[in-house]
């Protein structure tokens, strides 16, 4: 789980992963993958509330 912070100062906690979009990963190759799984997923979201969301300024794990 990844707390996520967005460039407008909004935060999520605890973000989701999926463990395969991991792959067994250490260290900052962690958290790109994590960047990119937890993008997909504000992507996904955008979609379908039809409000776009921020940029992702860091995550951290939680």
């Amino acid at each position: 789980m990844f707390n996520v912070t967005y460039e407008d100062g909004a935060i999520t906690s605890n973000r989701r992963v999926p463990m395969g979009s991991l792959d067994q990963s250490f260290g900052d190759q962690l958290l790109d993958l994590a960047h990119t799984a937890i993008k997909e997923q504000d992507n996904e979201i955008a979609r379908l509330s039809n409000q776009p969301r921020g940029k992702i300024k860091s995550i951290v794990r939680s």
